[in-house]
């Protein structure tokens, strides 16, 4: 039997909060912010029962103890790193996210970065725009032939993987649970890690950021790219030292890197937080770091849009709807933890 429970959506454009109203019949006389939760009063939502966020929602032990309603966080993500899952286990709190959404358009960013770096779509870009038409410096490489190396083999790695066959690449892969079916079909080879660092033109990750993926683009595996390699990050900016990214850019030991995300990014869309006790001299110095990548000519840098496309927005929309709808009605899906 459904409840009438009480739902908000924070960080959603009026056009979601129109589209969930003509599509969640269980979400009743929801509330919708456009802000994200650390810019929301708690008051505003302390009597919540089902709350759906998006990635720049951090939902720590302390404001899931403000909470004290809350049976249901709805992320309308893939990955649920900003969200203490301990607390919400600990709490009887279902929690569940959008496992797929936009396999083929963040697969298709990727390539965007890829190319924008292969052909100097950039910096080409630029020089037009004030009036320069020299093809000087833009001197770019075909894809064809060349190793690209997939760090991480799920439903946007292997998408990742069919693109870059179309582009006639030769793929290898490195992944926990190797795909069988993937490297059969499209003769995808695995191997770890270390060696895919060092024999791939271009490294491109797609692996979920937890404590053991933390900077496993270590000092030391930079170190491992040949000298014109590309880098490749449209998944979790923890997944890179950034650091030691920014050492080896400047020491030009690799070729660039493509960035839709960045560690610390939060600090970056919101420069006013750095005035704020929250962060430490570590996350400061990430600030620096990021701005830093940001003025790189060899760099391409864009603000985590990978998954923002009409399509997959719309599907994210549905599936978290359709969690909700499934909690309401006593039928929890794509259930990230589940009650005990």
């Amino acid at each position: 039997m459904s409840q009438d429970l009480r739902t908000v959506f924070l960080e959603v454009e009026p056009w979601e909060s129109e589209f969930i109203q003509s599509h969640c019949r269980q979400c009743g006389s929801f509330r919708s912010f456009r802000q994200e939760l650390a810019d929301l009063p708690v008051e505003e939502i302390r009597d919540v029962e089902i709350l759906s966020i998006f990635i720049y929602s951090q939902l720590s032990r302390e404001m899931i103890g403000k909470l004290e309603k809350l049976k249901m966080i709805a992320t309308r993500s893939t990955g649920y790193d900003h969200i203490d899952l301990d607390a919400c286990r600990e709490r009887g709190i279902v929690v569940s996210n959008v496992p797929e959404y936009g396999s083929n358009t963040v697969a298709e960013h990727t390539f965007a970065l890829i190319l924008a770096l292969t052909r100097k779509i950039h910096k080409a870009a630029g020089q037009t725009v004030r009036g320069n038409f020299s093809q000087e410096g833009l001197r770019g490489i075909d894809l064809k032939g060349r190793t690209i190396g997939v760090v991480g083999t799920g439903a946007i790695g292997e998408h990742v993987c069919r693109i870059a066959r179309g582009f006639a690449m030769r793929v290898v892969a490195y992944d926990i649970r190797p795909n069988k079916t993937l490297a059969n079909q499209l003769d995808v080879q695995y191997t770890d890690l270390d060696d895919l660092m060092s024999q791939s033109d271009i490294v491109t990750l797609h692996s979920p950021h937890l404590p053991e993926t933390h900077h496993m683009i270590s000092a030391e595996r930079l170190a491992l790219m040949k000298p014109h390699a590309l880098l490749i990050n449209t998944a979790r900016g923890g997944l890179i030292d950034t650091r030691a990214l920014l050492a080896v850019l400047r020491e030009k030991k690799i070729g660039g890197a493509g960035l839709d995300v960045l560690e610390g990014e939060e600090l970056i869309k919101e420069e006013r937080e750095i005035l704020s006790d929250r962060y430490d001299m570590e996350a400061l110095q990430t600030l620096v770091q990021n701005n830093a990548l940001l003025r790189m000519e060899n760099v391409v840098i864009t603000p985590h849009m990978a998954f923002n496309s009409e399509e997959a927005l719309t599907r994210i929309l549905t599936v978290t709807i359709d969690n909700i709808s499934g909690f309401a009605c006593g039928k929890p899906q794509n259930v990230v933890t589940p009650r005990e």
